[in-house]
Protein backbone atom coordinates (compact mmCIF):
# COMPACT_ATOMS: atom_id res chain seq x y z
CA UNK A 1 0.00 0.00 0.00
CA UNK A 2 1.35 3.63 -0.98
CA UNK A 3 -0.54 4.99 2.17
CA UNK A 4 -2.03 4.13 5.79
CA UNK A 5 -5.77 3.22 5.52
CA UNK A 6 -7.58 4.66 8.47
CA UNK A 7 -9.55 3.32 11.08
CA UNK A 8 -13.13 3.51 10.02
CA UNK A 9 -12.56 3.68 6.25
CA UNK A 10 -15.35 2.45 4.26
CA UNK A 11 -15.52 0.62 1.12
CA UNK A 12 -18.69 1.71 -0.30
CA UNK A 13 -19.42 -0.24 -3.49
CA UNK A 14 -18.97 -3.96 -3.27
CA UNK A 15 -21.26 -6.92 -4.76
CA UNK A 16 -22.28 -10.18 -3.36
CA UNK A 17 -23.45 -12.32 -6.40
CA UNK A 18 -25.66 -15.78 -5.40
CA UNK A 19 -26.46 -18.26 -8.14
CA UNK A 20 -29.85 -20.00 -9.05
CA UNK A 21 -32.30 -21.16 -7.93
CA UNK A 22 -31.84 -19.92 -4.66
CA UNK A 23 -30.73 -16.71 -5.88
CA UNK A 24 -32.16 -16.14 -9.26
CA UNK A 25 -30.67 -14.40 -12.64
CA UNK A 26 -32.93 -11.87 -14.31
CA UNK A 27 -33.37 -12.81 -17.95
CA UNK A 28 -32.87 -9.63 -19.24
CA UNK A 29 -29.61 -9.35 -17.63
CA UNK A 30 -26.36 -8.00 -19.80
CA UNK A 31 -23.69 -10.29 -18.60
CA UNK A 32 -23.77 -13.90 -16.62
CA UNK A 33 -21.13 -13.44 -13.54
CA UNK A 34 -19.51 -15.69 -11.50
CA UNK A 35 -20.09 -16.43 -7.96
CA UNK A 36 -18.92 -13.64 -5.13
CA UNK A 37 -19.35 -15.07 -1.65
CA UNK A 38 -19.83 -13.23 1.33
CA UNK A 39 -16.83 -14.94 3.04
CA UNK A 40 -15.26 -13.52 -0.19
CA UNK A 41 -16.21 -9.76 0.45
CA UNK A 42 -15.25 -9.91 4.07
CA UNK A 43 -11.92 -11.22 3.17
CA UNK A 44 -11.62 -8.12 0.13
CA UNK A 45 -12.63 -5.81 2.94
CA UNK A 46 -9.98 -7.59 5.82
CA UNK A 47 -6.94 -7.52 3.17
CA UNK A 48 -7.63 -3.74 2.42
CA UNK A 49 -7.96 -2.32 5.52
CA UNK A 50 -11.91 -1.99 5.46
CA UNK A 51 -13.78 -1.37 8.99
CA UNK A 52 -16.55 -1.01 7.30
CA UNK A 53 -18.54 -1.76 3.84
CA UNK A 54 -21.93 -0.99 1.66
CA UNK A 55 -23.25 -3.72 -0.61
CA UNK A 56 -25.01 -2.29 -3.91
CA UNK A 57 -27.54 -4.89 -5.58
CA UNK A 58 -26.19 -5.84 -8.51
CA UNK A 59 -28.35 -5.77 -11.44
CA UNK A 60 -28.32 -9.72 -12.72
CA UNK A 61 -30.69 -10.33 -9.53
CA UNK A 62 -33.21 -7.54 -10.53
CA UNK A 63 -35.21 -7.27 -7.62
CA UNK A 64 -34.09 -10.33 -5.94
CA UNK A 65 -32.32 -8.44 -2.78
CA UNK A 66 -31.84 -11.97 -0.94
CA UNK A 67 -28.69 -12.45 -0.29
CA UNK A 68 -27.66 -8.92 0.00
CA UNK A 69 -30.32 -8.33 2.75
CA UNK A 70 -28.98 -11.69 4.36
CA UNK A 71 -25.33 -10.63 4.00
CA UNK A 72 -26.49 -7.17 5.61
CA UNK A 73 -28.51 -8.63 8.58
CA UNK A 74 -25.48 -11.03 9.68
CA UNK A 75 -23.20 -7.92 9.71
CA UNK A 76 -25.10 -5.25 10.84
CA UNK A 77 -22.65 -3.16 12.83
CA UNK A 78 -20.07 -3.26 9.48
CA UNK A 79 -22.54 -2.72 6.65
CA UNK A 80 -25.10 -0.99 4.97
CA UNK A 81 -27.07 -1.90 1.69
CA UNK A 82 -28.48 0.00 -1.64
CA UNK A 83 -31.45 -2.21 -2.70
CA UNK A 84 -32.81 -2.29 -6.25
CA UNK A 85 -36.55 -2.71 -5.40
CA UNK A 86 -40.33 -2.38 -7.17
CA UNK A 87 -42.35 0.40 -6.75
CA UNK A 88 -45.52 -0.49 -4.05
CA UNK A 89 -43.59 -3.01 -1.62
CA UNK A 90 -45.66 -3.00 1.66
CA UNK A 91 -44.46 -0.81 4.42
CA UNK A 92 -43.70 -3.94 6.34
CA UNK A 93 -41.28 -5.07 3.17
CA UNK A 94 -39.66 -1.88 3.50
CA UNK A 95 -39.07 -1.70 6.78
CA UNK A 96 -37.22 -4.82 7.11
CA UNK A 97 -35.09 -4.04 4.54
CA UNK A 98 -34.63 -0.46 6.47
CA UNK A 99 -33.76 -2.71 9.64
CA UNK A 100 -31.35 -5.10 7.44
CA UNK A 101 -29.53 -2.01 6.82
CA UNK A 102 -30.72 -0.75 3.59
CA UNK A 103 -29.64 2.98 3.39
CA UNK A 104 -30.84 3.74 -0.04
CA UNK A 105 -32.36 2.52 -4.02
CA UNK A 106 -29.98 2.36 -6.53
CA UNK A 107 -31.72 2.97 -10.18
CA UNK A 108 -29.73 2.01 -13.28
CA UNK A 109 -29.90 2.08 -16.93
CA UNK A 110 -26.91 1.05 -17.80
CA UNK A 111 -27.15 -2.85 -17.13
CA UNK A 112 -30.11 -5.28 -17.79
CA UNK A 113 -31.59 -5.75 -14.92
CA UNK A 114 -32.02 -2.48 -13.09
CA UNK A 115 -34.62 0.30 -12.73
CA UNK A 116 -34.81 2.74 -15.20
CA UNK A 117 -35.66 6.69 -14.49
CA UNK A 118 -38.66 6.39 -15.86
CA UNK A 119 -40.38 6.79 -12.41
CA UNK A 120 -37.62 8.76 -10.94
CA UNK A 121 -39.87 11.11 -8.71
CA UNK A 122 -42.08 8.27 -7.28
CA UNK A 123 -38.74 6.67 -6.11
CA UNK A 124 -37.74 10.14 -4.98
CA UNK A 125 -40.62 10.41 -2.60
CA UNK A 126 -40.15 6.47 -1.18
CA UNK A 127 -36.52 7.59 -0.69
CA UNK A 128 -37.70 10.98 1.64
CA UNK A 129 -40.51 8.84 3.37
CA UNK A 130 -38.05 6.04 4.54
CA UNK A 131 -35.00 8.46 5.19
CA UNK A 132 -32.61 6.96 2.36
CA UNK A 133 -30.68 8.06 -0.46
CA UNK A 134 -30.58 7.54 -3.93
CA UNK A 135 -27.77 6.08 -6.12
CA UNK A 136 -27.60 6.46 -9.97
CA UNK A 137 -25.65 4.09 -12.70
CA UNK A 138 -25.56 6.43 -15.58
CA UNK A 139 -23.24 7.29 -18.14
CA UNK A 140 -22.04 10.80 -17.82
CA UNK A 141 -23.08 11.61 -21.56
CA UNK A 142 -26.92 11.19 -20.56
CA UNK A 143 -26.62 13.71 -17.39
CA UNK A 144 -27.11 17.09 -19.10
CA UNK A 145 -30.93 16.64 -20.40
CA UNK A 146 -31.86 15.08 -16.42
CA UNK A 147 -29.47 17.78 -14.80
CA UNK A 148 -32.66 19.95 -14.31
CA UNK A 149 -34.71 16.83 -12.49
CA UNK A 150 -31.68 15.78 -10.50
CA UNK A 151 -31.28 19.13 -8.99
CA UNK A 152 -34.98 19.32 -7.86
CA UNK A 153 -35.12 16.07 -6.12
CA UNK A 154 -35.74 16.11 -2.39
CA UNK A 155 -33.02 13.32 -1.26
CA UNK A 156 -29.38 13.27 -1.88
CA UNK A 157 -28.27 11.37 -4.53
CA UNK A 158 -24.90 9.68 -5.40
CA UNK A 159 -23.81 9.00 -9.11
CA UNK A 160 -21.63 5.35 -9.42
CA UNK A 161 -18.13 5.42 -10.98
CA UNK A 162 -17.98 9.50 -11.79
CA UNK A 163 -21.19 8.50 -14.30
CA UNK A 164 -19.05 5.16 -16.07
CA UNK A 165 -17.32 8.11 -18.18
CA UNK A 166 -14.82 7.62 -21.41
CA UNK A 167 -11.84 9.85 -20.22
CA UNK A 168 -11.20 9.43 -23.83
CA UNK A 169 -14.09 12.81 -24.32
CA UNK A 170 -11.85 14.92 -22.46
CA UNK A 171 -12.26 16.80 -19.73
CA UNK A 172 -14.20 19.34 -21.52
CA UNK A 173 -17.06 17.22 -22.74
CA UNK A 174 -20.51 18.62 -21.84
CA UNK A 175 -21.49 15.49 -19.98
CA UNK A 176 -18.83 15.29 -17.76
CA UNK A 177 -19.40 19.22 -17.00
CA UNK A 178 -22.31 18.47 -15.93
CA UNK A 179 -21.54 16.05 -13.62
CA UNK A 180 -18.96 18.31 -11.80
CA UNK A 181 -21.34 20.77 -11.55
CA UNK A 182 -23.94 18.24 -10.20
CA UNK A 183 -21.22 17.39 -7.61
CA UNK A 184 -20.08 21.20 -6.78
CA UNK A 185 -24.16 21.93 -6.38
CA UNK A 186 -24.69 18.74 -4.08
CA UNK A 187 -24.64 15.64 -5.69
CA UNK A 188 -22.63 12.74 -4.06
CA UNK A 189 -20.23 11.02 -6.25
CA UNK A 190 -17.97 7.43 -5.89
CA UNK A 191 -14.57 7.87 -6.83
CA UNK A 192 -14.37 4.25 -8.50
CA UNK A 193 -14.54 2.13 -11.78
CA UNK A 194 -11.00 3.68 -13.03
CA UNK A 195 -10.77 0.55 -14.96
CA UNK A 196 -13.96 0.99 -16.87
CA UNK A 197 -13.11 4.66 -17.13
CA UNK A 198 -9.92 4.54 -18.11
CA UNK A 199 -8.59 4.42 -21.89
CA UNK A 200 -4.88 3.61 -21.08
CA UNK A 201 -5.62 0.80 -18.99
CA UNK A 202 -3.35 0.03 -15.61
CA UNK A 203 -1.57 1.81 -13.28
CA UNK A 204 -5.13 4.42 -15.35
CA UNK A 205 -3.00 7.27 -15.18
CA UNK A 206 -5.10 9.13 -17.55
CA UNK A 207 -8.35 9.17 -14.93
CA UNK A 208 -6.28 11.14 -12.31
CA UNK A 209 -7.61 14.76 -14.40
CA UNK A 210 -10.70 13.83 -14.10
CA UNK A 211 -10.83 12.19 -10.35
CA UNK A 212 -9.39 15.66 -9.14
CA UNK A 213 -11.56 17.82 -10.71
CA UNK A 214 -14.28 16.22 -8.97
CA UNK A 215 -12.96 15.73 -5.79
CA UNK A 216 -12.23 19.44 -6.12
CA UNK A 217 -15.51 20.11 -7.23
CA UNK A 218 -17.27 18.94 -3.59
CA UNK A 219 -14.26 17.28 -1.24
CA UNK A 220 -16.92 16.59 1.41
CA UNK A 221 -18.92 14.55 -0.97
CA UNK A 222 -17.02 11.93 -2.48
CA UNK A 223 -16.66 8.77 -1.36
CA UNK A 224 -14.75 5.72 -2.54
CA UNK A 225 -15.28 1.98 -3.71
CA UNK A 226 -13.68 -0.97 -5.24
CA UNK A 227 -16.05 -2.10 -7.41
CA UNK A 228 -15.63 -5.46 -6.07
CA UNK A 229 -16.27 -8.27 -8.60
CA UNK A 230 -15.81 -6.03 -10.84
CA UNK A 231 -18.42 -7.38 -13.15
CA UNK A 232 -18.70 -7.59 -16.60
CA UNK A 233 -15.43 -6.42 -17.02
CA UNK A 234 -13.20 -8.93 -19.36
CA UNK A 235 -9.88 -7.67 -19.98
CA UNK A 236 -7.37 -7.06 -17.11
CA UNK A 237 -8.39 -8.64 -13.62
CA UNK A 238 -7.21 -6.07 -11.26
CA UNK A 239 -6.22 -6.07 -7.35
CA UNK A 240 -8.32 -4.10 -4.98
CA UNK A 241 -5.11 -3.11 -3.30
CA UNK A 242 -4.26 -1.43 -6.28
CA UNK A 243 -7.10 0.48 -6.93
CA UNK A 244 -6.96 1.57 -3.11
CA UNK A 245 -3.27 2.62 -3.54
CA UNK A 246 -4.78 4.88 -7.02
CA UNK A 247 -6.27 7.16 -4.07
CA UNK A 248 -2.84 8.80 -3.70
CA UNK A 249 -2.99 10.02 -7.03
CA UNK A 250 -6.71 10.93 -7.19
CA UNK A 251 -6.75 12.45 -3.67
CA UNK A 252 -2.82 14.15 -3.02
CA UNK A 253 -3.52 15.85 -0.09
CA UNK A 254 -3.67 12.83 3.22
CA UNK A 255 -6.65 14.93 5.36
CA UNK A 256 -8.77 14.96 2.54
CA UNK A 257 -8.16 11.28 1.28
CA UNK A 258 -9.21 10.28 4.81
CA UNK A 259 -11.96 11.75 4.91
CA UNK A 260 -13.20 10.60 1.44
CA UNK A 261 -12.76 6.94 3.32
CA UNK A 262 -14.09 7.80 6.47
CA UNK A 263 -16.32 10.80 7.68
CA UNK A 264 -17.82 11.77 4.25
CA UNK A 265 -19.00 7.88 4.23
CA UNK A 266 -20.07 7.53 7.62
CA UNK A 267 -21.98 10.72 6.84
CA UNK A 268 -23.85 9.58 3.74
CA UNK A 269 -24.15 5.69 5.45
CA UNK A 270 -24.45 6.40 8.54
CA UNK A 271 -21.41 4.35 10.28
CA UNK A 272 -21.21 5.02 13.99
CA UNK A 273 -24.31 6.11 14.48
CA UNK A 274 -26.08 5.14 17.95
CA UNK A 275 -27.55 1.42 16.57
CA UNK A 276 -25.62 0.91 13.74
Amino acid sequence: MRFAVPKGAVDTHAHVIGQPPAHPFVAGRSYTPAPATPESYFAMLDATGMTYGVLVQVSVHGTHNSLMVETLKANRDRLRGIAVIPLGLPDKELLALKEAGVVGLRLNILYGGGIGFDQLNDYAALAKEMGWHLQFLIDARDLSPLAPKLARLPVPFVVDHWGHFPVARGIHDPGFQTLVSLVRDGAWVKLSGAYRNTVEGPPYADTVPFARLLHEAAPERCVWGSDWPHVAHWQHMMNVGDLLDLLVDWVPNPAARDRVLTGNAHRLYGFGQQGS
